[in-house]
């Protein structure tokens, strides 16, 4: 059985990446100065204009203003002769304290509330907000991810490294690409299509800009094995794209979840990543779900994995966890969620310490994708071994 599947990823000058990195450069700033910190900070961006609003309890002190500004001039939007610029933008801030009400279920959850001696510390806090999340992991690469996202990613931060080092001249940071894969009984056999935009500035033609992402971008990232004389090669397919970034289109935390994840191969719970303190376990358990699945692909119980946590606000244990392994798993599904359930510690506090998550770690999570990358704490095997047991 033959079929199509196609993942996009976006460079991380595009609108919406722009105010994920903010919101998260913001989130680093009140953990670096208070690791307790409770943000949820959104931040919505449109020509020359950037909204920075949300909720925020903590006792660092930051200059917000600053923070975005900064990170505005690393991804590159410098020229002021555009319409987004590091110092010409207008900056609002409208950032308020938690809601106490959210806070109740936080500071305590119903299991600490409930317990008259010898507590359980791990039960301090409950989950920051009800919700589902899911996590995936499988073999179709080294970094146990689906292969159309991961190559979507890899030929955008190409993209980057050629603008930064000019390697490729004239571009501008706003872009995005796509990556379509043919599979054979569910195995990846060839890419199908590429697709790859760059916006640019007017003193380069069409052509020359075609050929040099061709050679320098897509031919040094994608692999010949997966390429034939059918694929099919989509550069720049509008012909210009001068205008970009956020005076093209408006941008706003949270708008490429799929990107962030799984590239739509995996279910998504729906809540975003970005701005959000790991008191929220739309982030931090989606993490750690993350975390189960890649362990369980790789000591060997499923080759493919997929795994959903379900959450009330102010309570600590999750109220449900499912696994799918496709029919791939060494046993059941039922069975393999009690294994998780034993093994894995899924309360809210238990996650942040295990993937030390008050750490001020998330503005490099912010674009490319938040999994399928060595450097964070939930992409490590280090419970390979605890779950051979089971095989």
């Amino acid at each position: 059985m033959r079929n199509f599947f196609t993942s996009e990823s976006v460079t991380c000058g595009h609108p919406d990446k722009v105010c994920d990195q903010v919101s998260d450069a913001i989130l680093d700033s009140f953990l670096s100065g208070d690791p307790n910190s409770r943000v949820a900070c959104e931040v919505s961006v449109t020509k020359n204009f950037m909204l920075i609003m949300g909720e925020v309890t903590s006792n660092a002190k930051v200059d917000v203003k600053k923070v975005a500004r900064e990170v505005i001039e690393k991804i590159g939007y410098t020229d002021k002769s555009t319409g987004f610029s590091n110092k010409k933008v207008k900056i609002v801030v409208k950032l308020n304290k938690q809601s106490p009400d959210i806070a109740l279920g936080v500071d305590a959850s119903i299991e600490a509330k409930g317990c008259k001696k010898d507590c359980d510390r791990l039960n301090q806090i409950g989950a920051g907000d009800q919700g589902i999340m899911f996590g995936y992991a499988c073999k179709e690469t080294e970094e146990l991810m689906p292969l159309p996202i991961m190559l979507s990613h890899k030929m955008c931060a190409k993209l980057e490294e050629v603008r930064v080092s000019g390697e490729v001249s004239h571009l501008r940071p706003d872009g995005k690409g796509q990556i379509t894969v043919e599979y054979e009984m569910g195995k990846p056999k060839r890419i199908e299509a590429v697709v790859l935009s760059s916006q640019h500035d007017e003193k380069i033609s069409t052509e020359e800009l075609r050929k040099e992402l061709r050679e320098k971008v897509i031919d040094k990232i994608l692999p010949k094995e997966y390429l034939d004389e059918q694929t099919k090669y989509y550069i720049n397919p509008t012909g210009r794209f001068e205008v970009g970034g956020p005076e093209g289109d408006s941008g706003l935390t949270g708008r490429k979840i799929i990107v962030d994840t799984y590239g739509g191969k995996c279910p998504h719970g729906g809540g975003a990543f970005s701005g959000k303190d790991p008191t929220k376990v739309d982030r931090s358990a989606t993490y750690m779900a993350r975390y189960v699945c890649k362990n369980i692909v790789a000591s060997g119980l499923a080759s493919e994995c997929q795994v959903q946590f379900a959450y009330a606000i102010g309570v600590a244990k999750p109220v449900s966890v499912m696994v799918n392994t496709f029919g791939t798993g060494v046993k059941r599904d039922a069975e393999l969620a009690d294994i998780i359930v034993k093994e894995f510690d899924l309360r809210p506090l238990a996650i942040i310490e295990k993937l030390e998550l008050r750490k001020p770690i998330y503005q490099k999570t912010a674009s490319y994708g938040h999994f399928g990358r060595s450097e964070f704490a939930w992409e490590k095997t280090d419970k390979v071994e605890d779950l051979k047991k089971y095989l």
